[in-house]
């Protein structure tokens, strides 16, 4: 079985396909996928995926790109996680790419979720791009290692997943390991431990080759597996085995199907 870690089957182009995605996940023994929350605002249509398939969970968080949405409170994202399906706090972190002057409130409202994750004994889902030294930086600093999480769609170096692996977090591959140019984030897959490796589409987004640059879905998450086992001289069934094991590890509060 593979999991899906992070998509976004909310969103209207993949919400309104929602049964031939969750047929074709079966079709491709994708046993569950989380739906990640990137604002308050969503988050019911969120939770209601996540209430209506067993297979589904959720997380809750304000995504670091999003700015004209309601500013997330330590309390109400401590309020909102107490769902049962809600397996982890975020998608939360810092992105300077997008947000280029860096500014204050994104690493504040970053260490707000890091100390809702900590309250409520939930794990992080961490969006890090272009910013990995703050992003290291404040985990530490917020004492993020106790709740652990991922380190979601991962790009960086092998250096900097080292780090992060030191911190106790996961590292989540998504479809950019299947494309030819991202050299180092094969050599990343190939050398984080296999008991710390999770998988993703971050669906409709990023999908994998062979399909890339047409709308991704979480059945699509076996190729970014495929790719991993390329990359270890790993079988399909060995990488699947490995990272559902770790997504039920990590996200200690979903379950497994039976």
């Amino acid at each position: 079985m593979l999991v899906d870690s992070h998509c976004h089957l909310d969103f209207p182009d993949l919400a309104q396909r929602l049964p031939e995605l969750l047929e074709n996940m079966a079709r491709n023994d994708v046993g569950c996928a989380v739906c990640i929350g990137v604002n308050l605002e969503d988050f019911p249509g969120v939770l209601r995926l996540a209430e209506s398939h067993s297979n589904l969970y959720a997380t809750v968080g304000v995504h670091p790109e999003y700015t004209e949405v309601q500013e997330p409170s330590e309390q109400t994202l401590i309020e909102l996680a107490t769902h049962p399906k809600v397996i982890a706090i975020g998608e939360t972190g810092l992105d300077y790419y997008w947000q280029k002057d860096q500014p204050e409130w994104q690493r504040e409202r970053f260490r707000r979720h890091i100390r809702a994750a900590i309250s409520i004994g939930k794990p992080l889902v961490v969006h890090m791009r272009d910013s990995a030294d703050d992003t290291l930086r404040i985990l530490e600093e917020e004492g993020a290692q106790a709740v652990g999480g991922v380190m979601h769609c991962f790009t960086e170096t092998w250096d900097v997943a080292r780090k992060a692996l030191d911190l106790g977090f996961y590292i989540s591959f998504s479809g950019i390991v299947t494309f030819k140019s991202a050299a180092s984030i094969k050599e990343a897959a190939r050398n984080v431990p296999l008991d710390r490796i999770l998988v993703e589409t971050d669906s409709p987004y990023l999908a994998p080759t062979p399909y890339r640059g047409k709308p991704n879905q979480p059945a699509f998450v076996r190729y970014v597996a495929e790719e991993i086992g390329r990359l270890r001289n790993l079988s399909l069934n060995e990488v699947g085995e490995a990272t559902t094991a770790n997504f039920f590890n990590l996200f200690r509060h979903a379950v497994r199907p039976t």
